[in-house]
């Protein structure tokens, strides 16, 4: 099991934004083998937005990941976010 998690710092005024587009990343993966779960949450206290994908292997996130990633190229992170999103690769233990 492998997971990618990123956190987001959304400014208010361009969260919807940010959420918009941590949908279409997660729908460019959408039907890639390998991709069990992808979600877009929001924590309830601290307003950050939290992207998981849950992939059968890392391979399996390597492969598809690509797309996901072009899927967000044009988009405005540095206007959208306070600061830099924190990214974790996590591989089961």
């Amino acid at each position: 099991m492998f997971v990618n998690l990123s956190i987001h710092y959304p400014k208010p005024e361009f969260e919807q934004d940010l959420i918009d587009s941590m949908h279409r990343f997660g729908a460019a993966a959408a039907g890639a083998p390998g991709l069990l779960h992808a979600m877009t949450t929001k924590d309830e206290t601290t307003g950050r937005l939290v992207g998981l994908m849950v992939w059968t292997s890392r391979e399996a996130w390597e492969a598809a990941i690509d797309r996901s990633r072009a899927a967000v190229a044009g988009d405005d992170f540095d206007l959208w976010e306070e600061g830099r999103p924190e990214g974790f690769r996590l591989d089961e233990v």
